[in-house]
């Protein structure tokens, strides 16, 4: 159960950070910051299981390599910047937390661009011609 071990160390953690706050608030925010990133680095391990089984799918049903690449790209940026954007906001820079939110769609939107246009095609190429 890693999820009981991921939650443990976020309550001690939320502890720590609570007791440290009033005295240093940086290293409040470091503790607060670390944390984040060990619980991000010891569960993107993990994702490597995901993009096997998704690669083998892909394989089997004949879709491109270049489609499964883009979407496992995107699915990135969306967790990166989810991730950036709340260690941003614990450091109480909501503004710069809403940029880095919004850099992130505009990459994931120019990412997706190719694949919609085969969407589109696609349904265009199901439609009969002529009418």
């Amino acid at each position: 159960m890693e999820i009981i071990q991921i939650v443990g160390l976020g309550l001690v953690a939320t502890v720590l950070v609570l007791v440290v706050r009033e005295q240093k608030p940086m290293f409040a925010f470091l503790l607060a910051a670390f944390t984040g990133l060990f619980i991000f680095l010891y569960v993107i391990g993990k994702i490597e299981a995901v993009i096997t089984v998704l690669e083998q799918l892909a394989d089997r049903s004949g879709i491109p390599s270049i489609y499964l690449k883009t979407i496992l790209k995107i699915i990135g940026i969306a967790y990166i910047a989810e991730f950036g954007s709340q260690i941003v906001r614990d450091a109480g820079q909501e503004s710069i937390a809403s940029k880095i939110e919004f850099a992130g769609k505009i990459l994931i939107l120019v990412l997706a661009v190719p694949i919609i246009s085969v969407i589109v095609e696609t349904v265009l190429g199901l439609l009969p011609v002529g009418s």
